[in-house]
């Protein structure tokens, strides 16, 4: 049958199936509340019919809740989603809300400000946001009463989930220098107020520790190089601007280009997509990992895990980060300041 033109209601399906509105609701929202059986009832009917579904507008304005759960993410959606980090995030964060009848909505931090707050995020019960501390001017327009989780960054007076990034990149570094490097070049990630691809000068301001992650990743190599008789001065930096193999070639191309006498035989990466660009593009050039260039990376994502040579990583549980982000926004866990640990996987680019 074809659906009819005229729009359906929540109250046409409940009379044409001779159930209560409740029942209706209940078969989109709380299906634990009916049987299956009914339950199948009204969604196909509800099919035939052409109807979609309580209208969330309509829903937030009744009980003040849309169990809508925003994330708003540092990056652009499609980074975001072929981000290997990023997207087993947004799988813990997707899984406590599947199981408690709530519904993900995606924002790009990105986009201009204006949007963020426009439409069905406006209704949204609460905010993830994950990334490189975003604006000030996107903060503020988040509605100031609902609450929200920072992921990766700090917010003054809100919940936050961390990893120990600035103990896990001190034990790497430690464990790479364990066997003294001739040269030693450090490979960061957005560390740098304006952007940069490429060789970090003393002109150019850091971002700092509570904005990104980057900057305590970086604070625990210098650690590591101080309790090693390393002048952390005098290892080079250089900056990627984002975390794929297109932006971070160009980089790398130049390290490894460099003469015999200058370029780096380790390489400290902060991220295991740094890292494996790295290191395709050193067999590319005929160089041996680990004989003629150590790596390491930082993330523990399967891609390194697989790969040979095996990288030497630290393995952070970002599933894990974004489920207990979710518990939190939810009211499931009391919002604190949470610090998830990592693990130090010793591989073959860096044994």
């Amino acid at each position: 049958m074809t659906p009819p033109s005229r729009h359906i209601t929540l109250k046409d399906l409940a009379r044409e199936l001779g159930v209560s509105t409740a029942s209706v609701s209940n078969a989109f929202n709380r299906p634990d509340q009916l049987s299956p059986r009914l339950r199948e009832r009204i969604l196909s009917e509800a099919q035939r019919l052409g109807y979609q579904g309580p209208d969330a507008r309509a829903r937030t304005l009744r009980t003040g809740r849309s169990r809508i759960i925003a994330v708003v993410l540092a990056e652009t959606l499609t980074y975001s989603l072929n981000d290997a980090v990023s997207s087993e995030l947004l799988t813990g964060i997707a899984e406590v809300l599947d199981d408690h009848g709530h519904t993900l909505l995606l924002l790009s931090g990105r986009q201009p400000g204006s949007r963020q707050t426009s439409g069905t995020a406006s209704m949204a019960d609460g905010f993830i946001v994950y990334g490189l501390m975003p604006s000030a001017m996107l903060l503020n327009e988040l509605p100031s009463q609902r609450p929200l989780v920072a992921v990766d960054f700090n917010i003054d007076g809100q919940p936050m989930v961390h990893i120990d990034n600035e103990p896990a990149s001190h034990d790497i570094a430690c464990h790479a220098l364990a066997t003294p490097p001739r040269r030693i070049g450090v490979l960061t990630l957005r560390l740098t107020e304006t952007p940069c691809n490429g060789r970090v000068t003393e002109e150019q301001p850091w971002l700092t520790a509570e904005r990104t992650i980057t900057r305590a990743r970086l604070d625990g190599f210098h650690r590591a190089f101080a309790e090693h008789g390393i002048d952390p001065a005098s290892v080079p930096v250089w900056n990627i601007e984002e975390n794929t193999h297109d932006v971070c070639a160009p980089v790398i191309a130049s390290i490894l280009d460099l003469p015999d006498d200058e370029r780096p035989d380790l390489l400290l990466c902060m991220s295991d997509r740094i890292a494996l660009t790295a290191l395709t593009l050193a067999e590319q050039r005929g160089l041996r990992v680990p004989e003629d260039l150590r790596l390491t990376g930082f993330d523990g994502i399967a891609e390194g895990q697989y790969r040979a040579p095996r990288l030497t990583t630290i393995r952070q549980d970002s599933v894990e980060k974004g489920r207990v982000a979710a518990r939190m926004i939810l009211g499931l866990e009391a919002p604190r300041a949470q610090l998830l640990r990592t693990e130090l996987i010793v591989g073959d680019s860096c044994p």
